[in-house]
């Protein structure tokens, strides 16, 4: 006859095991944490499809911005080069950023219903800024503003803001190959935008105003900038020069335009010439970029050495 304590023991049901996480577990686990992410990114593609392709065709027949297609990857990349000072970051959701979220929102329903592109697009940055606010915290936005900013040189400005730029830099222009064309024995007389030559009219246009040199040497600048200089104010100081050099150099062209019309053939020189300059003289101006990078790098040297 067995014990009790024995029986005991037989009936007790032995003691169960700790649940061990499978790989299944871990995946699905996984899976919801990312779901919300997932669906914020396909409204984001649903409500920005039309301005995104929108703005995709504007780089391909806009000349002025066609640097537009390399904006997004070089944002993409700086978040990319960032990567390990991003993940050291803790996540610290914050309600604050709902404000800017609901300012851009705003922002978007302003330029869908008003017919502005540039309200709308700009919605998009503020939008990103907003949701990086509010699931990541403001430390992680303020890690993020670079490359969030720099998605702005890839936004055409409103005509009448390219309106009221344009206009001064044909200007300048004219004014500055008026000045240099009598120097190497050419007469001018300017009238506006227009320089009257011996021979012609030479006409300074919308699109000879430097506006299209200006906009993607500002933007190469940035990128040269950052590839190439450690130092945030040196970055700033080679991003402002590319303003004056992209300045200079089309006047320049517009200086070999007149002695081509002046002394050999004008329909050449207003044809071929004109269009094959423009390549030539941003390739000059990248040089003169790099010139200006090489003096100012030798600047601390200088006073080291004094």
């Amino acid at each position: 006859m067995m014990s009790d304590s024995a029986e005991t023991a037989q009936l007790t049901p032995p003691p169960e095991t700790a649940q061990q996480e499978t790989p299944s577990d871990a995946q699905a686990g996984s899976f919801r944490a990312w779901l919300p992410y997932g669906i914020i990114a396909l409204l984001l593609c649903v409500v920005y499809y039309r301005i995104g392709l929108k703005l995709v065709h504007d780089w391909a027949t806009i000349p002025d911005y066609s640097h537009g297609f390399l904006v997004p990857l070089f944002s993409l990349f700086l978040v990319w080069d960032r990567r390990k000072v991003l993940r050291a970051i803790p996540v610290r959701q914050s309600w604050a950023g709902i404000s800017l979220v609901v300012f851009a929102i705003a922002v978007l329903i302003l330029g869908v219903y008003g017919v502005d592109l540039f309200t709308s697009r700009i919605s998009f940055v503020l939008l990103m800024g907003g949701l990086i606010w509010t699931f990541f915290g403001s430390r992680m936005l303020r890690e993020l503003r670079f490359p969030l900013l720099v998605l702005l040189l890839a936004i055409p400005f409103p005509e009448i803001i390219f309106n009221k730029i344009t206009f001064p830099l044909q200007l300048l222009a004219s004014r500055l190959a008026s000045d240099i064309l009598p120097m190497i024995g050419v007469p001018t007389l300017q009238e506006g935008n227009v320089i009257q030559l011996p021979i012609m009219k030479l006409e300074v246009a919308e699109a000879c105003s430097g506006i299209r040199s200006l906009m993607s040497l500002f933007t190469l600048a940035i990128f040269y900038g950052y590839f190439l200089e450690k130092s945030t104010t040196r970055r700033v100081i080679l991003a402002i020069a590319a303003i004056p050099i992209a300045v200079a150099a089309n006047a320049i062209r517009i200086v070999g335009t007149g002695l081509c019309v002046q002394y050999w053939d004008p329909d050449k020189a207003l044809g071929f010439f004109h269009e094959f300059s423009g390549w030539v003289i941003f390739v000059v101006s990248l040089v003169f970029l790099y010139f200006v990078h090489r003096l100012i790098e030798l600047i601390p040297r200088r006073r080291q050495t004094a």
